[in-house]
This record gives C-alpha cells, structure tokens and sequence, in this order.
C-alpha cells in the first residue's frame, strides 16, 4: 500500500487554508496523492492496454484458471418432519458436484485467445457499421472476462447482464441497448430461448458448455438469420482469420452496466475506458504492497457488478492468478471426491458482499455450536482473548489463540487468506470483528456503479470496524449538508450527503438525461444518495441513505439499512428486511430463519426437538424467543430503544434472485417482500 507518513490522516482538506463553504464541508481528497490518479501506470488509457501490460510485463505466468464439473452426484437421504405434532421420516435426494482440478492459461495465453475470440466475432459481424453493444449475459467464468477483453481489444462497448435474470429484464437489457450480439452459457439458453422473438436486432448468440437437448436448434429457427455458434467455433475461425485490434479511446464507452433495480427498472450506467483504468489506478495506487504475483485470487461474485470486474482488472494489472470458483461449490459442503473451490485454490486473497461474510461466520458458528461445549467454550475464551490482546496490546496472547483455535479455522479456507474485502454494503461491525479475529483482517470499501465501485477503500493502516476508509486517490468527496434529516457539515464530527467527483465517475445514464440531471450538480458532482460522516482520523462511514429513512410516530428517524447490517449479524438470521412506518415508535422485521442454526436454537430452549423449519417459524412461542434474542443483538451493539424491534415475522422461504425477493447482486427487493408477507406484518404490526 501507498506508505503512511508519520501517522497522517486518510485523507486531506483541499483549500484548507479558506473559509468552509456554507452548507457543505470542504473537499477531501487520498493521502497519498495530490492530483487525482487517472491510469495505474503510464501509457494505460483502456481496458485492453491493461491486458497487453499483463501479457508484457507477466508473460508465462499464471494468469486465469477453470474449474470443470467432471459429473454431478445424487445423494439420498431420509429427514425427520414434524407434520401434525408427529414426527415423520421422509426421504430427500441432494445433488453434489465432483469438480476437476483448476486448470490454468497464462497472461500470453490469454491474450492470443482474446485475439483469437475478437477475430472470430469479428468475422461474424460484431463491431460493424451500426454496432452499439456487445451483450455478456453469464455466470462469472473465465470465458467471461476472455470475451469481455476480446470486445476491448475490437473497440466494442460491452453491457452486462446477471445470470439469475429473468425473461422480462434480460429482453429489456437487449432491446433497450440494441444488441446485435451476445455470449451466453449453454444452462441460459433456455431463458433466452423464452425471449428471442421479442428482441429483433440480436443476430448472434455465441454460447460456452455443453447444450441439453434441441434449444440451439430450437432458437435458430426463431427467425431467418439468427446464428447460435459454439465459442469454440468462433475461437476456430479467428486463428484462421486474424485480426488487428482497434484501438479506443480513453473517453469511449467501454460498457453498460445495468444497476441492480431494487427499485423500479434498472439503469444503465455509462462507464469509460478512463473510467475503469482510473479505479484499477486507485486500487493499486492504495494496495500495491499487498499485491503481489505470490498471492491468489478466487473470483465468485458476479462479474456483471462493476465491483467484481474492476477488482478483476486490478489483479490483472498486477500479475496474480486469477482462479474462477461458483457460488455452490465455494465449500466442501457441496462438493463429493474433491474440495471444495476455497481449498483447492487456496486464496491469499478474497472479496465478498456482507451475504457472503454472513454466511461464513454462521457457518463457524454453526460448527461451533454443534462441536459440545468443552470445544464451544474453548472457542469463546480465545475469541475473548484475543480480542482483548489487540484491544490493549498484550504480546503472545493473539499468537497463542491462534496456535490453539484460530489456526484451524482458517484451514477451511485453505490456509493462505491474508485479506478480504468487503464491497457492494455496510457488513456488521460484529462480523467484522468475529471475522477479524477468527478468521483474518476484513477491509471495506465504499462506491457505486456509476463510480465504477471505487470512493473510498480502508487502507489496512487506519484499520478498524465500521468504517469504509479514505477516499481513494481517483475520487474527492465533500459531505452536502441534509437538513431535514438532521445531518450537517456543522455537527460534530461533519455530517451530510456523499457527493463525489473525479475520473471514475461515470459518464451517465443510458438514454436518461432526465436521470443525469438528478445525479449531478451543475458543476460536475455526483449525488449518491447516502449518508457519510468524516471521522477524526479522515475516514469515512457511511450511516444512511436519505431514500432509506423512515420517520417513526415519534418523529425520530430511523435508518433502514443500518438496523439490517445488525439484525442480519444474528445466528438466527438468514435474511431480513426491516418494515417501519409513521404510526409505529419502533420498526419490526421480516427475518428469514436460518435453517441450521433456529433448530438448534429451539431444541437449546425447550421449544422442539423437530427439523420441520417451517413450523418453528409459526410456533408462537420460537418467535417470541427468537424476538428478544434479536433485541438481545441490537442492545448489544448499541441500538436505542426506538430501534429496537416491536415484532418479527418468522419465514422459511429461502430469499434468492430468482425467487424475486433479491436483487442479482444480492439486494432486498422491497416491495416485493413488503407485498407478500403483507397479511403476516399486519397481523403482528398492526
């Protein structure tokens, strides 16, 4: 990382020397820069620049790697229900992977194969008169990112779509962007079989895997013209038909990135050449010290989040292998004659959203718990100690814990972890903390899409919990004071809406100027739309979102997001959204039941001894229970009593993208949640 010098802030107040302007705090910038950053190294202005400086610079080395389904394996077990207060047996089969090992390409490799996918589409009409948008719509795979640098190294602008979306958005994110060619996975051909015909101006469909059955031929009569082509087709006739790269321009458009829609259609968001090699400018202006060719990259989270791509791209620049696991088979848990993606590769490095680290921290928990309580309340002592150790700096402590605790903790993660990040949402401070201790440092960041993910980043030098950094060196910030929510540049510590500026914002909405004018001040700042605070120390945390404030009876406000960052921390806790209105002093929540941990929970209290989640979760007695253990949580870390919870309703759904009640990137869909669970909230919140 950028070194710190003699114990500066994080960040610094440009014209410091002035008045502070009314109604907003002064600009602050990146410790370690003066001038905003635009490019991680001289002569790199585009997407493709950073490919050839790999391919240069790191030549043999290894660059990405896949990781095939060699066959899947049905496993048949028998499960005990509790149907009508009786205990039953039913039998449920389980599907399992058993996965090859990683196989890897280096960064020459990569860019021939590049060459050759750019060249073969090429061949097929991508990037002629008329082009607008190459559409990927796919799992995060190393195809992925070879066909994204192949549009980059043609000059072709790419606009992303999320594996879980359904018929309706992924025909919206076509037409509206006019795409006359895509890449698909064989598993989504299906869906988009389902929409073709509504979406004229495609032409061709270039698809990865193995497809079941008839839907290549199925779309290919959909109308005269289409072609649906294998990659490895197109790989083919590009090595026999070479193509010299186009070379773009800094300025240009290099993708659409459509946003997540937890409210109303998504927007698409214009993003730059500049705009992407400035944030990988910013990643490695900060953390270059931490990125080394040694360490390992597993890369899961969907690469259509311009969060998962420009940290991608970062890894790129600087040289680490780059090894593509799934969702599914993060763990051994899903996985038979093999390991799971996490100890096969062996990460040094991983980056999640707060889904992610949630999950892993109940999952601990979860083996804690069921280990007896000798082995449980070892773990709790050194849990204990050696956050004290840290806290008043006690030597050997920490070193012990983890000799004796820790130690195999981490070898469920392969042993190697030396940082993860948290991106895409605030994570608890006491996952950040249980993680921190038990596992390794967890770092946050803050940004959005149309900051191509970056504005601020917690160098490892001012680390501590619940906050997201300084602003990073392509980014400057001032707070924008919000008087109706009580939040401004005079409090103390300066309080107000984040507004950012620099060479990572984005160029604008897709066909919204009517948005654009929202979005931006008339001299060039970027609203985001939430809440910071500038501690003393030049760090920023993020303690609102003006959209997600909610004035309760009493006239407080309440923040929504805030309360679920902690409410979600809880063991019992899968999911939830919080619900809150004007005629209530305090918010209640829709909590989806973790389905190991709440068992436990009831069976530890006396309240059933069955597996049958869904009748826990209507058992009067587990949800008054579960209530005052979620209130228990919030007192905990600090919440007042206007935050604390009226009622709960208690779920078994299981709350995914595909579902409808998240977002692709993992967000809550609000009205949707508000809107089923509406005859259940009432009757608890009335």
């Amino acid at each position: 990382m950028a070194p710190r010098k003699n114990k500066e802030l994080a960040s610094w107040e440009v014209d410091a020397d002035k008045p502070k302007p009314e109604g907003e705090t002064r600009v602050r910038r990146a410790y370690c820069v003066k001038d905003l950053v635009t490019q991680p190294a001289p002569g790199i202005d585009t997407v493709h620049d950073v490919l050839l400086y790999a391919a240069r610079t790191h030549g043999n080395k290894k660059a990405f790697a896949a990781r095939d389904v060699e066959r899947v394996i049905s496993e048949e077990k028998e499960v005990t229900k509790v149907v009508g207060g009786k205990e039953t047996k039913q039998k449920k089969t389980w599907n399992y992977f058993k996965l090859k090992p990683f196989d890897w390409i280096s960064y020459e490799e990569a860019l021939a194969t590049v060459k050759d996918i750019s060249s073969g589409l090429r061949e097929f009409g991508m990037g002629g008169e008329g082009e607008t948008f190459f559409n990927i719509y796919g799992s995060t795979s190393r195809n992925w990112m070879l066909v994204a640098q192949a549009c980059a190294y043609a000059a072709v602008p790419i606009c992303t779509a999320y594996d879980s979306l359904g018929p309706d958005g992924l025909a919206h994110s076509l037409n509206e962007t006019e795409v006359r060619s895509m890449f698909t996975n064989a598993d989504l051909l299906g869906t988009l079989d389902k929409i073709i015909a509504k979406c004229p101006s495609v032409k061709l469909v270039v698809y990865d895997g193995k497809a079941e059955g008839d839907v290549v031929s199925h779309l290919e009569k959909t109308r005269e013209g289409l072609k649906v082509m294998h990659l490895d087709e197109i790989i083919k006739v590009g090595k026999e038909k070479p193509k010299e790269a186009v070379k773009a321009t800094r300025d240009d458009v290099y993708c659409c990135m459509y946003t997540s829609g937890s409210t109303g259609t998504p927007k698409g968001v214009l993003l730059t050449h500049g705009n992407v090699v400035s944030a990988i400018g910013s990643v490695w202006t900060l953390l270059y010290e931490y990125l080394t060719t040694e360490d390992t990259y597993l890369a899961f989270l969907p690469l259509a989040h311009i969060l998962e791509f420009v940290v991608e791209m970062s890894f790129v620049f600087a040289g680490l292998p780059v090894g593509y696991g799934r969702v599914k088979t993060l763990t051994d848990a899903s996985v038979r004659e093999c390991k799971g993606d996490i100890a096969e590769l062996r990460p040094s490095i991983l980056v999640g959203v707060p889904a992610v680290w949630e999950l892993i921290r109940k999952g601990i928990l979860g083996k804690v718990d069921s280990s007896g309580g000798l082995k449980k309340a070892v773990f709790n002592w050194a849990l204990s100690a050696k956050q004290t150790a840290h806290q008043y700096h006690i030597p050997g402590l920490a070193g012990l814990t983890d000799a004796i605790v820790f130690n195999q903790v981490r070898q469920q993660t392969g042993g190697r972890l030396k940082i993860v990040f948290n991106g895409g949402g605030a994570v608890s401070k006491s996952t950040q903390q249980f993680l921190g201790t038990a596992l390794v440092m967890m770092i946050q960041g803050y940004g959005l899409t149309e900051t191509t993910a970056m504005a601020t980043i917690l160098n490892p030098g001012w680390y501590q919990t619940g906050v997201v950094g300084g602003p990073v060196p392509a980014a400057e910030i001032k707070l924008l004071d919000a008087p109706e929510a009580g939040y401004f540049s005079t409090n103390d510590p300066p309080q107000g809406e984040i507004l950012v500026r620099g060479p990572a914002i984005f160029k604008g909405y897709y066909k919204r100027p009517d948005l654009d004018k929202e979005a931006f001040t008339s001299d060039g700042w970027f609203r985001t739309g939430d809440v910071g605070q500038w501690n003393k120390d030049g760090t920023l945390s993020i303690i609102d979102r003006l959209k997600n404030l909610v004035k309760l009876s009493g006239g407080e406000y309440i923040a929504v997001e805030y309360l679920e960052s902690i409410y979600k921390s809880c063991p019992l806790v899968a999911n939830g959204a919080i619900v809150a209105n004007g005629e209530h002093s305090q918010p209640m929540m829709v909590v989806v039941a973790h389905p190991q941990n709440l068992p436990v929970f009831a069976k530890k209290n006396g309240l059933g001894d069955g597996e049958d989640l869904e009748a826990l979760c209507e058992d009067e007695a587990v949800v008054d229970a579960a209530l005052k253990e979620l209130n228990s949580v919030g007192k905990k870390q600090g919440l007042k009593g206007m935050e604390l919870l009226e009622s709960i309703v208690l779920t078994a759904d299981e709350w995914t993208p595909e579902s409808g009640f998240l977002t692709a990137a993992q967000k809550l869909q609000r009205k949707v949640i508000e809107k089923t669970y509406e005859d259940r909230i009432k009757a608890v919140y009335k």
